[in-house]
């Protein structure tokens, strides 16, 4: 559970630590990361980060400790590489994560113990040389580390605006110092018993010049004196005890935070496996009682043996930890052992395990007569009524009033919702509700947010040609001079009076196959006709063609955000009636949906990954049928896929094409070579039509969680 909550800290500190992306932005040309490589050389560890524009100014940074990281951050740089996480596993070097958000980039290097860095432009690349640990200062030790180092051209002195100490929920110490920007250079590590920071080209008000008691707070930090040295300003910790430490910057606040090492009481030695001092026993045919009484004197320890431990044990151990050499004899003779401070009672595992379990039984009758009491709990962010019944609900089923669960209460343990305030009020024993506090504190957490957009795109292209003719002839009577204009204009049927103007057309069409083309209504035409000497007869021949081309898109971006695990619906569309015929005979009205509809239900994975259940559907309104129903077109999908933050998929496409290819002619006289062209037609058609559907997943609040 230790190593839990240990874990727990760590990463709400580099959580906080993420929040300084939000630092304001360098004048810096606007270019993204390409690719992010490592090497190692001579011994040194080499990250190449290649860039698509040459760096104006080398990236400013800083390093944790715990857990060992090296950040930094490259602003007006976004991440065009395509990977947010990238494996090393060598030397020194675990794995890269590269984030993106607010108009810059940061760079993470996951060290497996911590070490300074130096940077070094060449050309469009970034080089990241990481010292190797072996050559870390003495000065510097192995907890010392430069947090953060200003490389900027800038040379002003900057004032120290605050300094403050604050009392962590863990019991930690927690400095936190108002820079008055965000590229001042600090620089931590560990002389002596204390931690020194050094605050580069800083000067320090004469209010704040001095020195903090504050143990009456409770935590390893006893006083903080802060001076002035030079260009810099220089601040001395001094804890007690057996402490570990950690510092992050958020954007003009620099947090060092000092707490407690974590001790498991129930270790003989603390450390991994048996770290105990070395020792040799031989003996033949020894009381275990004199044995145990050895190792007594050789640790110092008092160990307590019970009356029933007995026998004697022959052994031979060479250079072995006391711890495990203990651990050995225990094993050998079925005993157990339970440790209270410095004092061991060593005893057979069956009488342990009496003393254990009777132990128990006098707690839990003591649980039934401790008094109960009242304590109201505010809830923040999640529902009261919601939590009252997780945390009163039975295992088959959900619970209330007066036949609670006790799955985290007692048997006398009852709670309410109040939902006008949001409350939760919880009766039950003192130490029952300690255990809610701190449940409480664990489920009432901001949901984390996403924003899904999809790209719906819809293209289409269509292409058609088509030749073709028409043929005929006729006689012609009247003004023989009109009449020769009227057939240039290809004999149209004209009737006149008798003063000089056309009176009969006999003209009609042999051969009539004019080309066609779906969707167009008029198509290009080329007439011609011939007439004999009299100008009473012609024949015309009229060619036409028609080649049309097209194409066309069609975008639909519905977008929507929503909580983590919880369902999201956008849908734009319109609803068309129909009627409907009910058993009885009524007739009714109802309506079918033709909508653009985004469905979805997102899932945050611890690697902050994104799981999506998706819903989408693309439909329009189709033909009417001969009863007058309007039918409805649609293209549905329906998945789940795993995506990584800010990452777009695509999650389905449809592709039709279709060809046509007609030929119209006059039997027998259309198969003729070259002149059969006179008595048929070619149409020649293809669509195509495709879709697509992009979805990308943003997380929202990942920053201002981890600000907080």
């Amino acid at each position: 559970m230790m190593d839990a909550n240990h874990g727990i800290l760590a990463r709400a500190r580099w959580g906080l630590a993420l929040g300084g992306l939000l630092l304001s932005s360098l004048a810096w040309a606007q270019a993204r990361i390409e690719s992010v490589s490592g090497t190692q050389q001579a011994g040194t560890e080499v990250i190449r980060v290649e860039f698509s524009e040459p760096l104006a100014a080398d990236p400013t940074g800083f390093v944790i400790q715990s857990p060992a990281r090296i950040a930094l951050d490259f602003p007006g740089v976004s991440n065009g590489s395509g990977k947010s996480v990238v494996d090393f596993n060598h030397g020194n070097l675990r794995s890269a994560n590269i984030v993106e958000a607010s108009g810059r980039s940061r760079i993470v290097l996951n060290l497996k113990s911590a070490a300074t860095y130096r940077t070094e432009r060449q050309g469009k690349a970034l080089l990241i040389l990481l010292d190797p640990v072996a050559a870390a200062t003495p000065a510097a030790n192995t907890a010392a580390s430069r947090i953060f180092e200003n490389k900027s051209a800038s040379s002003d002195i900057s004032p120290i605006r605050d300094v403050d100490f604050r009392r962590g929920s863990d019991g930690s110490g927690r400095i936190v110092i108002g820079l008055s920007n965000s590229q001042v250079g600090v620089d931590l590590r560990q002389e002596g018993k204390g931690l020194v920071v050094d605050f580069l080209r800083t000067s320090l008000p004469e209010n704040l010049r001095r020195k903090l008691d504050v143990a009456d707070f409770g935590t390893p930090v006893q006083t903080i004196t802060t001076t002035q040295q030079g260009d810099r300003v220089r601040m001395r910790v001094d804890p007690v005890g057996d402490w570990e430490h950690s510092a992050y910057q958020s954007d003009n606040q620099f947090v060092l935070e000092v707490r407690q090492k974590k001790v498991d009481t129930s270790k003989l030695t603390q450390g991994p496996g048996y770290s105990g001092e070395k020792l040799s026993l031989n003996f033949q045919n020894i009381e275990v009682r004199a044995l145990l009484q050895v190792i007594a004197d050789f640790t110092n320890f008092n160990i307590v043996t019970s009356d029933t431990v007995t026998g004697a044990l022959t052994l031979r151990l060479k250079d072995v930890p006391w711890d495990q050499a203990l651990q050995i004899i225990m094993d050998a003779k079925g005993l157990g052992m339970r440790k209270s401070g410095s004092v061991l009672w060593i005893a057979p595992k069956d009488e342990i395990d009496a003393r254990t379990k009777r132990d128990y039984e006098a707690a839990m009758e003591i649980q039934k007569l401790e008094p109960v009491r009242t304590q109201g709990f505010q809830l923040n962010y999640a529902k009261a009524a919601d939590i009252l019944q997780q945390i009163t609900a039975t295992a088959g089923g959900s619970g209330g009033g007066t036949a609670q669960s006790a799955r985290f209460l007692s048997p006398r343990g009852s709670a309410i919702a109040e939902p006008r305030t949001n409350q939760l009020f919880v009766t039950d024993t003192g130490a029952k509700l300690e255990e809610m506090k701190a449940l409480l504190t664990t489920l009432d957490v901001p949901v984390r947010q996403v924003m899904i957009e999809a790209r719906i795109v819809e293209a289409r292209d269509t292409f058609g040609r088509s030749l073709g003719v028409r043929f005929g002839g006729g006689a012609l009577g009247g003004n023989r001079a009109l009449s020769a204009g009227i057939a240039n204009q290809g004999a149209s049927s004209i009737s006149s009076d008798g003063s000089g103007k056309l009176t009969t057309d006999f003209s009609k069409n042999f051969v009539n196959l004019p080309a066609s083309v779906s969707g167009v209504s008029s198509v290009g035409q080329m007439a011609f006709s011939v007439f004999n000497s009299s100008m009473t007869r012609f024949l015309s021949l009229e060619l036409s063609a028609m080649e049309a081309d097209g194409d066309g898109k069609i975008i639909s971006n519905p977008r929507l955000v929503t909580a983590d695990q919880n369902k999201a619906l956008i849908e734009q569309g319109t609803e068309y009636p129909y009627s409907q015929t009910a058993p009885n005979g009524a007739t009714t009205i109802a309506f079918k949906k033709a909508v653009l509809k985004l469905e979805v239900t997102p899932q945050i994975t611890p690697e902050g990954d994104i799981i999506l259940d998706l819903d989408v559907n693309k439909d329009s309104r189709g033909e009417t049928t001969q009863t007058g129903l309007i039918a409805i077109d649609t293209k549905h999908i329906k998945t789940q896929v795993l995506v990584e933050n800010g990452g777009t998929v695509v999650i389905g496409g449809i592709f039709e094409m279709e060809e046509t290819n007609q030929v119209n002619k006059v039997p027998v006289l259309g198969d003729i070579p070259v002149l059969g062209h006179l008595f048929k037609n070619n149409t020649k058609a293809s669509s195509k039509r495709e879709m697509l559907v992009f979805i990308t997943p943003k997380m929202l609040n990942q920053l201002r969680s981890a600000a907080h």
